[in-house]
């Protein structure tokens, strides 16, 4: 199939309504960042968004108010299907807008009353979203990685936190220093290298002489 949505796409630094011609879209939410004296002070990011979050207009913000809460931190992992609206005016034309159908984490429809303009409001329905996104998988290695991370951390943390050489001695030797040391060596030599010669610095650092030609562990 030769997909047209793709080049009608905006240019722009959010989501805009444009970009909903080809039908509703399901997101889900990464985060949410509030600036009180902002033109447009909710941005919402998630899966996919390209660098283009979503800002909604403030009928949409008291849509999630209602159903979600007040807490946007509560937000994350949440989602929401868009479309877009042709009957949305601004200025007094009818320009478009984005629109909430569904949404997740709500027991049942719900059907609000929001202004449509000055003393109009017109009820508004929010359906249950039954099948919401899974979040995106994080690539392969991404887990082990962060692991490593945190195993050099805490070794570079506790060596360079050793107040005598008898101090720094001991962690050395304890087994699971010399388990995670091994580690390193075999299956990140780089990160091994990292914390060897923190280990020699601080050595030094605590009055043991480094011999040239010593082998240290």
């Amino acid at each position: 199939m030769n997909d047209m949505r793709g080049v009608i796409v905006a240019k722009s630094d959010q989501t805009n309504s444009d970009d909903l011609i080809g039908g509703p879209r399901t997101i889900r939410i990464t985060s949410v960042t509030i600036a009180p004296n902002g033109e447009q002070r909710v941005s919402v990011s998630y899966d996919g968004d390209n660098g283009k979050p979503w800002k909604p207009c403030k009928s949409m913000c008291r849509v999630l108010v209602e159903a979600w809460g007040p807490d946007a931190n509560q937000y994350v992992g949440r989602s929401c299907t868009l479309y877009k609206d042709p009957k949305v005016k601004w200025g007094g034309l009818e320009v478009g807008g984005i629109r909430i159908s569904h949404l997740s984490h709500i027991d049942r429809d719900m059907i609000l009353a929001l202004t449509e303009t000055r003393g109009k409001r017109t009820p508004f329905m929010v359906r249950v979203l039954q099948d919401a996104p899974k979040p995106t998988p994080k690539p392969a290695g991404t887990r082990a990685a962060s692991k490593v991370d945190q195993m050099v951390t805490h070794l570079l943390s506790s060596i360079t936190g050793a107040n005598d050489i008898d101090s720094l001695l001991l962690f050395l030797g304890d087994d699971k220093t010399r388990a995670q040391l091994s580690y390193l060596k075999n299956k990140h030599p780089l990160r091994f290298e990292e914390v060897d010669e923190e280990i020699l610095d601080q050595r030094e650092k605590l009055g043991e002489v480094r011999t040239p030609g010593s082998d240290d562990e």
